[in-house]
């Protein structure tokens, strides 16, 4: 079925789906998904939800990621994975676009946009990925007004405060910062770059009962960690948020390498997603038989 044509479980909000997932149990596995077609590929490879990283959708634009993209130009991504999917999505707030009024603007259209889930950070601008050196830090109050603020202007959709904090104040840091974070009115805590599984273990033994995430990049600080391992740590969430635009990338780069050195692309052939295999994906027949369907209006002649 496409998005033209209505969605699955109409009239049930994404925050409310998004939650529903968080709710049952087991941990939720949140793949990245950095455009529609992506989306439709995770979605037909048994996923229940995605995640939409702000690191994915600036490398895409060729961007770095230091939050230096809009509101509006984040929204686009968000429109066209739910309506490829219609699965709940997890959206990358970055630090909220400003401060608490800015935040509350986001969090309104991100959930106007479809998301189900968002996250926001307790960095400053610029900020940084996670997991590199030399974060800064907005006061442990001032996050704490963001996530607050984001909390009024919800309406389903779930709200996640990250924090950045164990590289610079410790573990002890870190836990009291997703204290007040909780207080304020976060559903769950994003603990970002964790370095080991005892960091992992120990941040969830001093948040008990509260919904953790976990981020299983690769070619950062944490591990290699599997969901099951990440769900036996006490985490309710994990997520590869850059995994598949890094995969698209890296093949993208050969073609271009193989055009090159070839002149011709049929070296690639093997590697590349068929006619027949995009078709499928996107629904293709779908369309046409929705566009064959709609019977043409005629209009009742007027009588003399």
């Amino acid at each position: 079925m496409t998005y033209l044509i209505g969605s699955e479980r109409a009239g049930v909000s994404a925050g409310k789906k998004f939650r529903e997932l968080l709710n049952a149990p087991g941990i939720l596995r949140l793949p990245g998904a950095h455009n529609g077609q992506a989306a439709l590929q995770a979605r037909d490879a048994g996923f229940d939800a995605l995640y939409l990283s702000g690191a994915a959708m600036t490398a895409s634009m060729g961007l770095p990621d230091l939050g230096i993209i809009t509101i509006d130009q984040v929204t686009f991504f968000i429109k066209q994975i739910v309506h490829a999917s219609n699965l709940p999505l997890l959206v990358d707030g970055d630090t909220g676009y400003g401060e608490t009024l800015n935040v509350m603007n986001m969090v309104r259209a991100f959930e106007d946009a479809g998301a189900g889930a968002v996250h926001l950070e307790d960095q400053l601008l610029p900020k940084k990925c996670g997991h590199l050196n030399d974060k800064k830090l907005a006061t442990p109050h001032d996050m704490a007004m963001k996530v607050s603020a984001a909390r009024k202007a919800a309406q389903d959709i779930v709200v996640i405060a990250r924090t950045d904090a164990a590289a610079s104040e410790g573990m002890d840091g870190a836990v009291a910062r997703a204290k007040l974070y909780i207080e304020a009115g976060a559903d769950a805590i994003f603990p970002e770059a964790l370095t080991n599984a005892e960091m992992f273990r120990e941040f969830a033994r001093r948040m008990p009962g509260v919904k953790l995430l976990a981020n299983m990049t690769e070619f950062g600080r944490t591990p290699f960690y599997t969901a099951s391992e990440f769900e036996d740590m006490g985490y309710s969430m994990v997520i590869w948020p850059v995994s598949s635009l890094r995969v698209a990338n890296k093949a993208q780069a050969d073609l271009y390498e193989t055009i090159m050195r070839d002149g011709g692309t049929e070296a690639m052939l093997s590697r590349m997603q068929t006619r027949e295999e995009l078709y499928k994906t996107l629904r293709y027949h779908d369309y046409e038989a929705l566009d064959k369907s709609i019977v043409e209006t005629v209009l009742p002649s007027v009588g003399a």
